[in-house]
């Protein structure tokens, strides 16, 4: 979950049961025994489908091929009603769904996704590709949400980006005028170009879309692994639909017992914190290699005089594009993800500022601009888990906008928005708080639906695993969501700031999860050690 991607960015599901449909209770369940599998009275059109499983062709349903281990990964399609409080109109859409098959008998299915909001995931599955315990007996599961990848999409037209290279930290009264129209322009681009698909482009139509997808699976329960705004997603099937919520993985959480609004006000401590707190001391400690400064302070000044003359002119580089200083912070907060990508986001600081010195000589230059121009096509899509996680055209674009500002309350206008930007810049938080004030969201016209109460209630436990340092979804949130959310676990990963932590390298607490995951130990509240942070090449 994120707001980084462009000047004009976003501030980076509602439950209810379907009217007339059936619901399905924890109590009323027991006392009648095993419910059957269509509890809500999904219509038979969608209900008996079948998924015309076959190895995932690439580019058409896959834009990557897997990776070694997950070359069998499967796709299918299935149709789900437009709107599913009118779900007999005849209106469909099409889901897009693939599978890594268990490795013996399945005898569950492990639903994924990477998060956004709105991020695709058909490729998905592959993360846990090299899980032996987990896929033992579960089928790996992954989908594209609705308005995204090879599902039926949305558009914003192209209109997000525009104004990209306008400075947030520029306050003067024109310049912030100038990217506040900017988002208005794109903010209305997507609901026109979006049409009458844009409004129903939220989590409550696709929790139901979820819902439809365990019963062509034959599941009476799923279980689920979702990752950053996938954490929000499955928070709200499971309040929606506690009897089919099985083991429920929430990997860097947000605070999903509020509003978007509120959960993403966090990014700006939490991106901030990673930055001072974990990469620039890292480079400092290599300062012989990276030569940036001997402290994370001294790297941060060397960043701030980097960006400052950015200001004065952006690089262009051979290809025609061009490095201003919004797009540096723009590629810093999106490789702070992972600790994997601290090496090359050094590397690429180090050839920015080669680029604006005029002591460095043209050969020196030519060889930055190279590896700047190879570091920004190969810079990961923010958003989610940063593994894997592909666009098709500005679907994701697009949702990623439309989602949060489809559902529940966006409070406040520009003005305040300015003020509260402001007050980020003076609390020492400038990587995102100066572009705080850019919120779409503000200029949607529709009225959102209402969230509804994610208290926990009824829910089987979940657990939220969450490091302390994540950028995108803060442990304060988290921490939040854990205390409002009844019968939920967490775990802490201490040293830690990597935003996404099961299945990516930390043994101690894959072990943690797949004991929940497989075997249903339900874990108290603990801490467990992170991994620690990765030695150069050449230090």
């Amino acid at each position: 979950m994120t707001r980084l991607r462009y000047a004009v960015v976003i501030p980076a599901i509602a439950g209810t049961l379907l009217a007339g449909f059936t619901p399905a209770f924890a109590g009323q369940d027991a006392a009648a025994g095993k419910q059957p599998l269509n509890s809500t009275n999904i219509p038979a059109q969608y209900a008996n489908q079948k998924l015309d499983w076959h190895k995932c062709a690439v580019p058409s349903e896959l834009p990557t091929a897997p990776p070694a281990g997950a070359e069998d990964m499967e796709c299918a399609t299935y149709k789900t009603p437009r709107n599913w409080y009118q779900a007999n109109a005849q209106i469909d859409l099409t889901i897009a769904v693939s599978r890594l098959k268990a490795t013996k008998d399945a005898t569950a299915s492990v639903v994924t996704n990477p998060g956004g909001p709105g991020a695709p995931g058909r490729n998905f599955p592959a993360r846990l590709r090299n899980q032996p315990k987990l896929r033992e007996h579960q089928e790996i599961v992954g989908f594209d949400p609705r308005g995204t990848g090879k599902s039926t999409n949305i558009t914003c037209g192209g209109a997000i980006g525009t104004g990209s290279d306008l400075d947030p930290r520029d306050r003067n009264k024109q310049n912030l005028n100038l990217i506040n129209q900017a988002t208005k322009y794109a903010a209305l681009s997507c609901q026109a170009k979006s049409g009458e698909l844009g409004p129903l482009i939220n989590t409550d139509q696709t929790v139901k879309d979820i819902d439809l997808l365990r019963v062509l699976l034959g599941r009476d329960k799923i279980n689920w692994v979702g990752y950053s705004a996938g954490t929000w997603m499955g928070a709200h099937y499971a309040q929606a639909y506690p009897t089919r919520t099985g083991r429920f993985v929430l990997d860097s959480s947000t605070e999903f017992t509020t509003t978007w609004q509120k959960s993403f006000d966090w990014q700006p401590l939490g991106f901030e914190r990673r930055f001072r707190s974990d990469f620039l001391p890292w480079m400092a400690k290599y300062d012989k290699l990276y030569h940036f400064g001997t402290s994370g302070e001294a790297a941060r000044q060397t960043y701030e005089q980097v960006r400052y003359a950015l200001t004065q002119g952006a690089v262009t580089l051979p290809d025609g594009s061009s490095v201003s200083a919004n797009g540096l912070d723009a590629f810093i907060a999106s490789q702070i993800y992972s600790k994997r990508a601290f090496p090359a986001l050094a590397d690429y600081l180090v050839s920015v500022r080669t680029l604006t010195q005029g002591t460095a000589s043209a050969q020196a230059k030519t060889s930055a601009a190279q590896k700047v121009k190879v570091a920004d096509k190969s810079t990961v899509t923010p958003g989610a888990q940063p593994l894997m996680v592909p666009t098709d055209g500005d679907s994701y674009d697009a949702s990623f906008w439309t989602i949060p500002c489809n559902e529940g309350p966006w409070t406040g206008s520009t003005q305040s928005a300015i003020k509260q930007s402001q007050k980020l810049i003076d609390q020492q938080l400038p990587l995102l708080g100066a572009g705080w004030f850019i919120q779409p969201c503000l200029f949607w016209k529709k009225q959102p639906a209402p969230l509804p109460v994610l208290n926990g209630k009824g829910v089987p436990p979940v657990l939220i695993v969450e490091s302390e340092h994540d950028p995108a979804t803060p442990i304060e949130g988290a921490r939040r969501a854990h205390k409002a959310f009844e019968n939920s676990r967490m775990l802490t990963i201490t040293g830690e700031g990597d935003h996404g932590i099961y299945a990516g390298g930390n043994a101690g607490v894959d072990k943690v999860v797949e004991a929940y995951l497989v075997d249903g130990v339900v874990p108290n509240d603990q801490s467990l050690p992170g991994v620690a942070l990765p030695v150069p090449p050449g230090a």
